[in-house]
């Protein structure tokens, strides 16, 4: 055939009989489409008219050389069949050549060859369908392409069949195809792990084509009325995954099976069978179960699951047969430890109890490992020690940051304990008793003997030992560092760091609880455990430690308060000495300073907790020692008012703006009692007696009973005339002090205190003789400005006596008027109507009072000592008179 056809197309010219050329069209071999017809382009001979036109054109391939004796001896679809095949081989074979995949789609020029055969032998598309299905069919038997391209074809037979249109070696033929496609689909999905890995990306997809196909196939009239006995193929595909599951289970198990023989070697072997088993199942949940339930309704993941752990069972329970015959080393313990942890991982991966149709073989499997349990807690406790003593050894005791201001070893006893937490959560023992006593091991703090039947857990396994044994290995840190120290600030500063570290360690052993989860333990021993059983070990170990850790803190704040103590107690002292020219202020600026540097550089090295501790401390010291000078000084009133200032601001110093300690704290008993001994040993003695009689005017508002008697008055002031009105009006239910029965009752009338009224003399009544009920109906004028009347402590003092011819006058008791309640006093309006006054008597009293005390400690104030002279004696009159009314 020439390399190129040229086809000249003439028009004849009617009027000279000769044809005009119009153009050509020059087509290649390997451009020819022999299944559709297209528009050329007409190329002219010259460039004088360049556009020609086009022709259409439809092109159709026929050959007449004869075919070999092979050939007319099949049929044609068979021969159309055959050269599908090579055609197809090829277009494989081309594409793996070159490293890429086919799509199914054949080259044009193979199109066309097959187009052309299928014309010349009249091959219906019904025919056509069925040697493309034959050919891919078996070709995907043997070569590597899509599953999808054989959906095509199933597709054109089964909306063609008709099976009467076939011969019988043809139908033969079909089921044969059917039969060997399905077969060879399943021992694909036997091996589906290693014929589709997740290594490779496209694989979930050819796996989920190759299920549609034979789901497809399935489906067809033709594969029903040619296989009727073919069983369902979900029921297939189940059979051949549970096969395929268990013989990929005794390819890993070989795969995993040591080379040198021996029960540690065997355990690890078993652990990676294990681990592999979990890593299977868990791409069988999140891929492959998906691809086979929206395809078939099958549940690979189940069946698996339920194949999977009866193999692993059977194995695991032999293993620890064999182990539990021998005592468990460390490293066995290990193994075992971490064979239990994936045996966990892996049933948590099955489905729940009330979703199981029966007993699984791994329930119950922790009892296979009970006998490990001691080389587990142990190990556990021995890894923690060994790392603590570790961590203290590598610790130079310096604050890790401004912010953290804990040690390293600190962090890395934190770091162990949440280690044995999480070696806790991870064991989570089924069992409740059994899980009760293992808790209790990894928190007791002393040794703890377990009861005979759990007698295996007996091995110490003890958090709060372990925090201890870190309390005394940094205390011996913090000396060994120490020695030979010159400077003691460096001293304090590790110890500082101590107390700090011990404080960190108190926070994470509270939260031991949480992090053992407590709450969900006592729900599951409830029904197991005597009540209270829980509280009397649990929380009764960890509040042994808590304590024990306090009482570890509290020395060392103690050790760092001592410190401080004897220079606060030396500044107090110097305080009182300081020559009384200096302002009292002045006086404490040495001690609020030796504070403030202390202070701030102790806030600055102790966290928060550690520091208010250390607060307190100091302030129950300083209290103590402002006690102690506060009484030695009980005479001086300057001394008494320096201490009074320093009380005052070392109050504002220890509360430090809300930053340091709070109200609660500071104002304790002891505060309180010092700060009313400082108000009285401050004050002069004339302030002293004006509380004196303030105290008194309180006693007379709170006295209701009229034992002693009660005397009544009216009292009012009138302003213009600076004049007090009192008229004393009677006495009532006096007290018989004579022998005869009766008194001889007279009043007394004084302005309280003498040195707020020094120019006004007592004034008295007349004398009633026999009369325990005397109506006196006096009248008394005091010329008295108003302002001395209106102070604190102003009163007027109504002292009834009964006279006596031969001896002393005795008391009968003493009534006390505040002058601020009087009528007209306050007003600037004249009182209108004096209401009457009725005043219970009283007696002072007996124990002495503190102010008197105080005033007679002032031996050297005539004004004091004349006060409580006739206060005694008003004391003593009235202590002769015995018994005492209402005492």
């Amino acid at each position: 055939m020439a390399p190129a056809w040229n086809r000249i197309f003439k028009e004849a010219r009617k009027d000279k009989g000769q044809d005009d050329f119009l153009g050509n069209v020059v087509v290649r071999l390997q451009d020819l489409r022999c299944r559709e017809d297209q528009w050329y382009p007409l190329e002219p001979c010259t460039e004088t008219y360049p556009d020609r036109g086009q022709c259409h054109l439809q092109f159709q391939l026929i050959h007449k050389r004869r075919a070999p004796a092979a050939s007319r001896s099949q049929p044609s679809y068979t021969v159309h069949l055959h050269l599908l095949q090579q055609l197809v081989s090829h277009e494989v074979t081309r594409h793996q050549a070159g490293s890429t995949s086919w799509d199914g789609s054949l080259s044009p020029q193979a199109a066309t060859i097959l187009f052309l055969h299928a014309t010349q032998k009249d091959l219906s598309d019904f025919h056509q369908s069925l040697a493309q299905w034959l050919a891919y069919s078996r070709l995907y038997q043997s070569l590597e392409f899509p599953s999808s391209c054989l959906l095509h074809p199933i597709t054109s037979i089964e909306y063609q069949w008709i099976q009467g249109r076939l011969k019988g070696e043809q139908l033969e033929e079909l089921t044969a195809s059917f039969s060997k496609l399905l077969a060879y689909g399943l021992s694909l999905l036997r091996k589906f792990r290693s014929v589709f890995p997740l290594s490779v990306p496209d694989s979930p997809a050819r796996l989920q084509s190759l299920l549609r196909v034979l789901v497809q196939m399935c489906k067809m009239k033709a594969f029903r009325e040619l296989c009727p006995d073919s069983a369902p193929l979900p029921r297939l595909v189940t059979e051949t995954l549970r096969t395929g599951t268990v013989e990929w289970f005794h390819l890993k198990q070989q795969h995993h099976q040591p080379m040198v023989q021996g029960m540690l070697e065997a355990g690890k072997a078993l652990l990676s069978l294990v681990q592999d088993i979990i890593g299977d199942l868990h791409q069988c949940q999140h891929t492959w179960n998906k691809i086979f339930q929206n395809t078939l309704k099958v549940d690979l993941f189940s069946m698996a699951f339920l194949e999977l752990q009866w193999l692993v069972a059977k194995r695991v329970q032999d293993h620890t047969a064999v182990v539990a015959g021998s005592p468990v080393s460390p490293e066995m313990g290990e193994s075992l430890f971490q064979l239990y942890v994936s045996l966990k991982e892996l049933c948590q991966l099955g489905p729940g109890p009330a979703e199981r149709d029966g007993v699984l073989a791994l329930d119950g499997f922790h009892r296979w490992f009970r006998p490990a349990i001691p080389s587990w807690l142990q190990k556990t406790y021995s890894v923690a020690l060994a790392r603590v003593q570790r961590a203290v050894q590598m610790d130079e005791l310096v604050p890790l940051s401004e912010l953290t201001k804990h040690s390293t070893s600190a962090v890395d006893l934190s770091t162990c304990f949440a280690q044995i937490s999480h070696t806790a959560r991870q064991l989570d023992w089924p069992d409740p008793e059994e899980a009760f006593m293992i808790t209790v091991k990894f928190v007791e703090c002393p040794p703890h003997r377990a009861p005979a039947a759990l007698i295996i857990l007996s091995p110490p396994q003890d958090t709060c030992r372990l925090a201890l044994v870190y309390c005394s290995l940094i205390k011996a840190r913090a000396r060994e560092l120490s020695a030979g120290q010159k400077d003691q600030g460096q001293a304090a500063n590790m110890l500082c760091v101590v107390v700090n570290d011990m404080e960190q360690l108190r926070l994470v052993i509270g939260k031991l609880p949480t992090q053992l989860a407590w709450e969900a333990l006592e729900q599951r021993v409830g029904a197991v455990l005597e009540q209270g059983q829980l509280q009397n070990t649990l929380h009764a170990q960890l509040q042994g430690a808590l304590a024990g850790l306090g009482h570890e803190i509290r020395t060392g704040v103690r050790t760092l308060a001592e410190q401080l103590e004897v220079g606060i107690a030396k500044h107090i002292q110097k305080l009182v000495g300081v020559k009384e020219s200096v302002l009292p202020e002045d006086a404490i600026l040495p001690l609020m300073k030796f504070l403030e540097v202390k202070l701030c550089y102790l806030n600055t090295n102790l966290v928060q907790e550690n520091f208010s501790s250390l607060l307190t401390l100091l302030w129950t010291h300083t209290l103590t020692v402002l006690m102690e000078v506060a009484a030695s000084q009980r005479s001086c009133p300057l001394a008494s008012s320096r201490l009074k200032i320093a009380l005052q601001n070392l109050e504002i110093c220890f509360y430090a703006e809300g930053c340091g300690l709070p109200p609660a704290a500071l104002h304790t008993d002891t505060f309180q009692a010092l700060q009313r001994d400082l108000e009285l040993q401050a004050a002069s003695s004339r302030e002293l007696i004006q509380k004196y009689f303030c105290s008194r005017i309180q006693q007379q508002a709170e006295t209701a009973s009229e034992e002693l008697g009660a005397v009544t008055v009216k009292a009012s002031y009138r302003t213009s005339e600076q004049k007090l009105r009192v008229e004393l009006l009677s006495a009532s239910s006096l007290l018989p002090l004579d022998s005869n029965g009766s008194s001889d009752p007279f009043v007394q009338l004084t302005l309280e205190p003498r040195h707020e009224f020094p120019e006004l003399a007592p004034r008295e009544t007349q004398k009633h003789k026999k009369d325990l009920h005397p109506l006196f109906d006096e009248t008394f004028e005091f010329l008295v400005p108003a302002e001395p009347c209106q102070r604190d402590g102003a009163c007027l003092l109504l002292t009834v006596l009964d006279h006596d011819t031969l001896g002393a006058d005795d008391l009968e008791g003493e009534a006390f008027l505040p002058l601020r309640s009087v009528p007209g006093l306050t007003g600037t309006e004249e009182p209108g109507e004096v209401p009457q006054t009725r005043l219970p008597l009283t007696y002072p009293a007996l124990n002495g009072d503190p102010i008197l005390q105080l005033l007679e400690s002032r031996k050297g104030d005539r004004e004091a000592q004349v006060f409580v002279r006739l206060r005694r004696q008003r004391a003593k009159q009235a202590s002769q008179h015995a018994p005492r009314p209402g005492q």
